[in-house]
């Protein structure tokens, strides 16, 4: 029901998961779901459809067996986005514990080396940044590291905005702080080599390094902040990808979306 219930609020792209994001093993969906929801897609107005992964893969985990089961869990919904026709999959590059950050991180670009060759074809595989704390991958520099280690067209970011607060990447979204923000982004990788945002307001301060989501306008980011980002041209063709808890506690929903769309009257 993801098309539908996405035309309902007003969406214009989607994120969904192609199977359970808590479980090592992933249901595969029959030829026929697959193709069901490319005939509804295809019949509907919505854009980009993304996946995001299981929230238990950590490809720079040193536990070898976690790093195997990671590897195929990732796998499986690479393919699942793949198959569903989905423009990428989203996932957190994890952790490398009690690894130095150069072992993690060439740990990390070895594994997804091997999702890729795994799945052929052109979805993408999309880094997700952090919120922080531990010993986290996902500031600007580990990002760049491995876009550039990967080395492959395949490879995109998402960047989610509560993260960047929380992690202390941003220390407030207004004009001068976003435009700085993201020329430090598009000095590492390449702006084009982003393809989505998780637009999200924050129930913590930055820097606090805890990851906790709230509605838009309503969190320590605030309405002024997306009125920034909506501001900052090089944003307006990415995807804009609410992970909000939503008013009513249901997730994103229909006044959420309308916030976002009043930030952008009148820019065309």
């Amino acid at each position: 029901n993801a098309v539908e219930n996405a035309q309902n609020i007003g969406a214009e792209c989607i994120q969904i998961f192609g199977a359970s994001p808590r479980q090592w093993n992933a249901k595969m969906p029959t030829s026929e779901v697959s193709e069901k929801f490319k005939s509804e897609k295809e019949k509907s107005k919505i854009g980009p459809v993304y996946l995001h992964a299981s929230y238990l893969v950590n490809l720079a985990t040193p536990n070898n067996e976690l790093l195997k089961k990671s590897i195929k869990n990732l796998t499986d919904h690479l393919t699942i986005a793949s198959q569903i026709g989905a423009d990428g999959l989203i996932f957190h590059v994890g952790s490398g514990k009690d690894t130095t950050k150069k072992v993690a991180l060439d740990k990390e670009v070895k594994a997804m080396k091997e999702v890729l060759k795994n799945v052929p074809g052109n979805t993408q595989l999309i880094m997700e940044n952090t919120a922080g704390g531990g010993k986290k991958i996902g500031t600007v520099e580990d990002i760049a590291y491995l876009h550039k280690k990967v080395n492959s067209p395949r490879v995109k970011v998402c960047i989610d905005t509560a993260h960047a607060f929380e992690s202390g990447m941003i220390e407030e979204y207004n004009t001068a702080e976003v435009k700085k923000f993201w020329d430090i982004w598009d000095k590492a990788l390449g702006i084009k080599n982003i393809t989505v945002l998780h637009i999200n307001d924050s129930k913590t301060k930055s820097g606090s390094c805890h990851d906790r989501h709230e509605n838009i306008g309503k969190g320590f980011i605030g309405l002024n902040g997306f009125k920034a980002l909506a501001k900052e041209d090089r944003l307006r063709n990415k995807a804009w990808i609410l992970e909000v808890p939503g008013f009513e506690g249901k997730g994103p929903d229909k006044k959420n979306i309308d916030i976002l769309k009043t930030l952008f009257k009148g820019r065309g």
